[in-house]
Order: structure tokens, then C-alpha cells, then sequence
């Protein structure tokens, strides 16, 4: 069976970034299972999985458009730190959920100044070429019920 919308795909992976980093692999923790063409993985990925077939292995460039995407800076910004419920624990690296006119975005702080605080609003790996090196381990049906929640249940899924 191929890799086709619809279809449940469970995938071992290995993500680094242009320089060899590794940044996140699933060796520790099992096959990552998703749902092809819902729009779990990012954009390239899926798009390279098309097509393929339990037992395929391959490696995979692709684009910061195709992954989180470009940074943009207009999503970094300077912000009061009085506006922040308790400045006692405030660190760098911290993620925080704030409401915008497009939605719920996190933040995370990049910058602590005396009356200030950095937040960046783009993905921590937006503007990053992403390295893939996956191995196909199972494609099969997806059942009614995940179609219609969007994601796998069972054993190597989502539990309700």
C-alpha cells in the first residue's frame, strides 16, 4: 500500500538541521503515526512521503518555506514587562500563549531587559533548512473515526 491522503503512516525519522545538528529523532520513542494529507506534518514532508511504501527509506531536504517557514520579523516584538502577570520566574526561553487578531500564537522570550521583554512569535525552527533522513514503517487504512477526528487512535495514535 502507498502513501496516499487518507492513509494512516507510521515513519521513524531523524531531523537535522543544515549543519548536522540533530533536533529531533524518533529512536527513543517509537514510529511518529499520522494521517497523510490532513495537514499533520509540514508541507515538504508529506509531499516527499507521497507515493512511498513500507520499507522505503529516504532522506529528505527541505526549504524553510516548506517547513515552519521564513522568519518574520514583524513577529518579534518589544513588550512592556509590566504586562506580564508576575516578572518573578521571567526567563529566556520561556513560551507563552497570547491572543492576536489571527488566533492564539505562541511567544517565546528571546530578551529581558530592566523595562522590557522580547517576544518572537515565529517558530523556533521558521527560516531553518530541515534535514530528514525516514524510514517508512507501516502504511495502512485509516478507519472512519480517525478521518473524522483528523488524527490515528490505538495503539500507535491518540487515546480517547
Amino acid at each position: 500500500m502507498q502513501v496516499q491522503k487518507n492513509k494512516v503512516v507510521g515513519i521513524d525519522y531523524k531531523l537535522t538541521d543544515g549543519s548536522g545538528k540533530l533536533i529531533d529523532t524518533s529512536a527513543n520513542h517509537g514510529p511518529l503515526y499520522y494521517i497523510q494529507g490532513v495537514g499533520s506534518l509540514i508541507p515538504g514532508l508529506e509531499n516527499a512521503l507521497e507515493g512511498k511504501k513500507s520499507g522505503d527509506i529516504l532522506q529528505v531536504k527541505i526549504a524553510a518555506k516548506d517547513g515552519y517557514g521564513e522568519r518574520n520579523d514583524a513577529l518579534c516584538q518589544q513588550v512592556p514587562r509590566s504586562q506580564f502577570e508576575s516578572n518573578e520566574g521571567l526567563e529566556v526561553g520561556m513560551q507563552f500563549e497570547v491572543d492576536t487578531e489571527q488566533g492564539e500564537l505562541v511567544v517565546t522570550v528571546t530578551n529581558i531587559q530592566e523595562d522590557t521583554v522580547t517576544v518572537d512569535g515565529n517558530h523556533p525552527l521558521a527560516g531553518v533548512e530541515l534535514h530528514f533522513d525516514v524510514t517508512v514503517k507501516e502504511v495502512r487504512e485509516a478507519t472512519a473515526e480517525e478521518l473524522a477526528h483528523g488524527h490515528v487512535h490505538g495503539e500507535h495514535g491518540h487515546h480517547h
